[in-house]
């Protein structure tokens, strides 16, 4: 419709979808799983050992939606085995068995004496992740009080905050003579420094190949192995032994990988590495064999370096919380925080589930995002979202002048990472200038202004549309109170009333605090809520119009109602 061409976005779901399933169909195999291929590929007898070895009776299970359709078989493949008692350790013969060897026995008896007497353990499904499959679901966990969560398919390895996880990749079948022929097609030279890495639930081919390879003459490859550590400079992978020392040595070194990475993996991988060839494990053309693909990342660096370039006037950011079960993530939070009102700008905090376009829509003030969640899931690339969607590393740079950001291609996605950089800033900061500090605290109690703008600072323009921009900064000088450490520990005071009075024409206040999210409502947002065919009082607004006046509403139940003073019922 060409009338219609100007109109904004339907976010809404339309009525006659209203029924639907927006999920994506599950695509499974016709052909089902033996109960051996169950036990293989879920590892059925080492989570049966892991739950025994740390006594947990309450058992979380989560899955993909790819893996749904095996939950209940891999449920009573646990319960039977759990239910089965415990198998007796092999002794060792006398001339062989250690001290630790030893002790390790008398544990294996005493936990099997000790584990007759605890009550039965209990299984629980998880029928639907509150965020990313890849993160460990403890909120869902929490509901049924488990006391582990075991986690199928392939995950971030994201550190969690409070229970215990059992990993299971599920490992996937893979032709490793393609693998072999791709390999030395792709890097016929032997002496080539070369990285082996593939996705965690290709992993546990990567010795073999590795053996075939060093057969081959390939004398520098280096295979990883998974760590839980997301800010390795392979992220959750091992490295090279001189890279441990000089992380910029990685460059030296190029990188295979099995299987296609996740965007924020390749990204990361991109600008640490010479360069990624990928292994594709899914075959477009069953007659022809997979070829390696040279990893291009150029084009996504620079539409991310544009988007983070666009959110540099932003005056209102919003901070999208999508996890909470990520070790440390209130404290990105609170850094996330700190950097924006450092720039004189003002954030919101808004927790979500799973992040969508409808969701953050409703809130037009904001006019960026900042996404904190697990090391994959920040990296948000939809064109659907109205504003930016940025990570906590792209925040870093957006928030610098223009004179200072400089673009050396280096991406990361672990909010660790900077969380370490920024405490190693701060205390180096307070080492080297604590008494330029005091000193300008003093200078603004005794009448000067602690980071006000100056009137000589040069002027924003945003660099999309090179229009001016007069108000992005709008907590400057509004923030004395948090940077003097919200009191008086000092005998400074707080800061005087002038200042807030001065503030009070520009910007509304809600509680005694500047609010660029009220002064949106009240001067941009053309319905304001019940009774905003009145003037709405804002704190201090000793002139302003009253509210609209409480009316009694109906009364009755549905069937036999009054309608105002009518005696009729309905």
């Amino acid at each position: 419709m060409p009338g219609l061409s100007g109109a904004p976005p339907v976010l809404s779901t339309p009525d006659t979808h209203i029924f639907e399933d927006p999920t994506p169909s599950i695509i499974t195999t016709t052909t089902k799983k033996s109960a051996d291929q169950i036990a293989l590929t879920y590892e059925i007898h080492r989570t049966i050992a892991s739950i025994r070895q740390g006594r947990y009776r309450r058992i979380a299970l989560q899955f993909p939606d790819s893996m749904l359709p095996d939950a209940p078989r891999v449920f009573e493949a646990l319960q039977q085995g759990l239910k089965a008692p415990a198998p007796a350790s092999r002794p060792h013969a006398p001339d062989r068995r250690t001290t630790d060897q030893v002790v390790d026995e008398m544990l294996d008896l005493q936990l099997s004496a000790q584990t007759e007497k605890l009550p039965e353990e209990r299984l629980y499904i998880l029928a639907d992740t509150s965020y990313g499959a890849c993160c460990v679901d403890e909120i869902a966990a929490e509901h049924v009080e488990a006391d582990v969560v075991v986690h199928y398919g392939r995950a971030c390895l994201s550190p969690t905050a409070r229970l215990p996880v059992i990993y299971v990749f599920t490992e996937q079948g893979l032709v490793v003579g393609g693998v072999l022929a791709a390999f030395r097609e792709t890097y016929p030279e032997r002496g080539e420094k070369v990285v082996l890495m593939a996705d965690v639930t290709y992993v546990s081919h990567l010795p073999g190949i590795a053996e075939r390879l060093r057969e081959d003459g390939y004398v520098n490859l280096f295979t990883t192995a998974i760590i839980h550590n997301p800010s390795s400079p392979l992220p959750n992978r091992t490295v090279p032994e001189e890279v441990n020392f000089e992380a910029e040595r990685l460059k030296e070194w190029r990188l295979f990988h099995i299987a296609e990475p996740p965007q924020a993996l390749l990204l990361t991988l991109s600008s640490r590495v010479a360069d990624v060839h990928i292994y594709p494990t899914t075959q477009v053309d069953p007659s022809r064999p997979p070829q390696t693909l040279l990893a291009s990342t150029s084009l996504a660096l620079r539409r991310r370096y544009a988007l983070l370039t666009s959110l540099s006037t932003v005056p209102i950011f919003g901070i999208l919380i999508n996890t909470l079960s990520v070790k440390n993530y209130l404290h990105i939070v609170e850094y996330v925080k700190a950097q924006i009102l450092a720039a004189g700008k003002k954030s919101y905090t808004f927790v979500v589930g799973k992040v969508n376009a409808a969701k953050i829509a409703n809130f037009s003030e904001i006019g960026g995002w900042v996404v904190v969640g697990c090391w994959e899931s920040s990296l948000v690339e939809s064109k659907d979202f109205w504003k930016p969607v940025i990570t906590p590393f792209e925040l870093e740079l957006a928030l610098k002048g223009d004179g200072e950001r400089v673009w050396t291609g280096e991406w990361r996605s672990d909010f660790q990472g900077l969380l370490d950089k920024g405490l190693n800033a701060q205390h180096d900061d307070q080492t080297r200038s604590g008494t330029v500090r005091t000193n300008a605290i003093e200078d603004s109690v005794h009448g000067g202004e602690l980071d006000s703008e100056p009137e000589s600072a040069p002027p924003e323009f945003d660099l999309r549309t090179g229009r001016y921009i007069s108000h992005s900064r709008p907590m400057w000088g509004h923030n004395s109170e948090q940077e003097l450490g919200n009191g008086d520990k000092n005998g400074l005071g707080r800061p005087s009333d002038a200042l807030i009075k001065r503030t009070k024409g520009d910007l509304a206040v809600v509680g005694g605090e500047v609010s660029p999210g009220a002064e949106f409502l009240r001067s941009k947002r053309t319905w304001k809520g019940l009774g905003s065919d009145f003037e709405i009082a804002y704190d201090e607004d000793d002139n302003a119009e009253p509210s609209t006046a409480i009316e009694e509403g109906r009364s009755g139940i549905a069937r036999n109602y009054t309608l105002g003073d009518a005696t009729d019922k309905r």
